[in-house]
């Protein structure tokens, strides 16, 4: 899985994916308006709105981006609608020939994590037949409760030629409550970078893993450090833009060749339309708005870089 997801890089020349996290105020009115004429004020027609949306957002950024990540909290608060628009959002996405990161931050003890696995990246048997539940090629994953919450997710993308990104040193304010804890001398997020290199070994694919980590762009410092420690693990990188992560931030978490790490734009880029600089596009030309978005994102990062 990796090595599809560093050619998408390569193919569009944006390490840089887009966070598909709908939040009920980035929604223009008008499109809430024609869901509720249609559908009344229910969850099932804010199902339909985010499904919407995110269509046309994914249609006006496909072709320049290599992969998108649907945080999966913005759609379980609608419940089964919102569950149902979620699968709707993957299944597009993928249809448009995009990468699919799904951020379920799942973890628990062995069996829970295994059907964890099996309901993001894997197939379940019923009767004689076999089905992808969700269908993400990659998925975020908490690894709090040790190896045996994360092994049946390695299990699982041994199999089925899948991904996972696990937590390292998140980009939350608060994060170092707990992961900037010294042991033996170490913080604990260094000690879980080191078990992620460890869990990532037998899923080397060249360079780099199919195992990565999630390292927040607000802590260039420790993306520096970590990009030392988990020499063949990709870095997904949150907190680019509107939590305070800045391109020249970034250049710690590549490796020389500009590779090793992808960059994640959720607010940025899908309500872009809000932001002053956007402001001229208006709500209801919040897709082209996200589009030029992503075009500056792109232009910052690779000149930060260093690619042309």
């Amino acid at each position: 899985m990796i090595e599809r997801l560093i050619d998408q890089i390569k193919k569009t020349g944006a390490p840089i994916v887009v966070g598909l996290d709908p939040q009920l105020s980035f929604l223009p009115e008008k499109l809430l308006a024609e869901m509720y004429s249609e559908y009344g004020e229910t969850p099932e027609a804010m199902g339909h709105a985010l499904v919407r949306f995110n269509h046309q957002i994914v249609d006006a950024v496909a072709d320049l981006v290599p992969a998108v990540k649907p945080q999966i909290a913005m759609y379980e608060q609608f419940g089964l609608s919102g569950l149902m628009a979620y699968r709707e959002t993957i299944r597009y996405c993928k249809e448009k020939g995009l990468i699919v990161i799904g951020d379920v931050k799942r973890g628990d003890i062995g069996s829970t994590s295994a059907a964890y696995a099996t309901a993001h990246l894997g197939r379940i048997q019923v009767g004689k037949e076999t089905y992808a539940p969700f269908d993400e090629d990659l998925a975020t994953v908490n690894p709090y409760l040790g190896s045996d919450g994360v092994q049946p997710f390695i299990d699982v993308c041994k199999k089925e030629d899948k991904g996972i990104f696990v937590l390292v040193k998140t980009s939350n304010p608060s994060s170092g409550e707990f992961q900037d804890l010294l042991v033996d001398g170490k913080p604990l997020y260094e000690i879980v970078g080191e078990k992620v290199e460890e869990w990532g070994a037998p899923l080397r694919h060249g360079n780099y893993s199919d195992v990565g980590a999630v390292v927040g762009a607000t802590y260039p410092e420790v993306g520096k450090r970590m990009r030392d420690v988990m020499k063949h693990t990709f870095i997904l990188v949150p907190g680019y833009g509107a939590q305070g992560g800045t391109a020249e931030d970034l250049k710690v978490f590549f490796d020389g060749d500009g590779l090793g790490a992808i960059v994640n734009s959720s607010r940025g880029i899908i309500a872009a339309y809000k932001n002053d600089k956007y402001a001229s596009y208006g709500p209801e030309g919040f897709a082209d708005a996200a589009r030029a978005a992503v075009l500056d994102m792109k232009a910052d990062i690779t000149k930060a870089i260093g690619w042309k």
